[in-house]
Order: structure tokens, then C-alpha cells, then sequence
């Protein structure tokens, strides 16, 4: 089953009503990764009033947590999860924290912050789709390889490794239901001289455009 979540991690700020708020957004596979992301946040914001959280963890969308961390019930962990579901994000960890600026700020004024800080961040988070990959092993001689290059640079395409003996060996991933257009294409760029050997196939994160 096919997945959206975020690669790497990204940071917001911002500053609402003389208190600090920030949004940390990391890619966590399972609840063991989501925990010891939050457990860094929270090292990192030793003095910090809140450090409010959600995530899901699992592909199907069924491990889901979230904290006030001691704002009014509500507040906090369900906007920053409702943040997380609208945009459909799985494997995904968001903390949210905060230094009291002195204002307090409302129920309804701490949801709103609590949430836009959360779109935030997850907005400038990098995107990436899980899929079944599927390994080509494309082999070919040396005055194939200058267009093959640019073939693989004009379509985005996945390099996993290079290897340059008596022919030239490029081991590429590519989404599994696009696997046979890919080889078909390649086949008739270089007019059929060259191999492709199918390799593994397995799920792997594609950049999403």
C-alpha cells in the first residue's frame, strides 16, 4: 500500500503574541523512531513552557499519538494530529514547542497557533511517496552512456550505483508500474544495444514533485 510522509526532518518558527513557538517535522517508521525523535526535541528545549506532539506511526494510518504536554485539553495534540491526517502523512512525527511569552492566549487562540505552526512545518517538510521499487540492471557500451546519462537526468530517475568495466553497468530504481514503460524506453533510446536484467523489488520513498 502506497504512502505519503516527509524525508529528513524541518524546522519552523514564529512568534505569536510575545510567545515563541517552534515545529519540528521528522520522518519516523514505527513508534520506537517517534519517541526518541520527541525525547531529542525535548532535550534540545530544556526550559521550554510546552513541548505539545502527534504522530503517526504506521503505513496504515492506525498508530496514531498526540499530547497537550500540559496546555488545555485540546488545544494542542489533536490540532497538530489534525494536521498530520488532512494532508494524509504516515510515518510522520510533529512537535510543537513553546516559550511563554506572558499573553495568554485562548483556547481557541492556542488551536490556531498550534495548528498553523504544525502546517508549517509540515508544509516545508520535503515530501516523498512510498511505493514498490523495482531494481534495473542496465548495461550497455561506452558510446551509449553520454544519452543513457541523460536520459536518467531528464526523467528524475533513481541511480543506486555506476560501475565501469568492459561495458558500463547502472543499476537504476524506478516505481514498479512504471518498470516496463521504463524499460521500453531505454530499449528504444539506444536502438536495443543494451541489457536490462530485472533485480529485486522491494518499497522504497520516491521524491514527490
Amino acid at each position: 500500500m502506497d504512502f505519503l510522509s516527509v524525508a529528513g526532518e524541518y524546522t519552523a518558527e514564529r512568534t505569536i503574541e510575545k510567545s515563541r513557538f517552534l515545529s519540528y517535522v521528522a520522518h519516523a517508521a514505527g513508534e520506537e523512531e517517534a519517541r526518541a525523535f520527541l525525547d531529542r526535541v525535548r532535550r534540545e528545549h530544556p526550559l521550554a513552557t510546552h513541548v505539545c506532539w502527534a504522530y503517526i506511526s504506521d503505513r496504515l494510518g492506525n498508530l496514531q499519538r498526540f499530547s497537550d504536554d500540559g496546555e488545555p485539553q485540546g488545544t494542542a495534540g489533536m490540532p497538530i494530529l489534525g494536521v498530520l491526517k488532512a494532508k494524509e502523512l504516515r510515518e510522520t512525527a510533529v512537535a510543537v514547542v513553546r516559550y511563554f511569552g506572558g499573553i495568554k492566549l485562548g483556547a481557541g487562540g492556542l488551536t490556531r497557533a498550534y495548528a498553523s505552526l504544525a502546517a508549517e512545518g509540515v508544509e516545508g517538510a520535503k515530501k516523498v511517496l512510498f511505493t514498490v521499487c523495482r531494481e534495473l540492471l542496465i548495461e550497455t557500451d561506452y558510446p551509449e552512456v553520454d544519452p543513457l546519462l541523460r536520459f536518467f537526468g531528464a526523467k528524475g530517475t533513481m541511480v543506486l550505483s555506476r560501475e565501469f568495466g568492459a561495458r558500463a553497468l547502472f543499476t537504476v530504481a524506478v516505481k514498479e508500474a512504471d518498470a516496463e514503460a521504463f524499460r521500453a524506453e531505454v530499449t528504444e533510446l539506444l536502438l536495443g544495444r543494451t541489457d536490462i536484467i530485472e533485480g529485486e523489488s522491494y518499497f522504497r520513498p520516491f521524491p514527490v514533485e
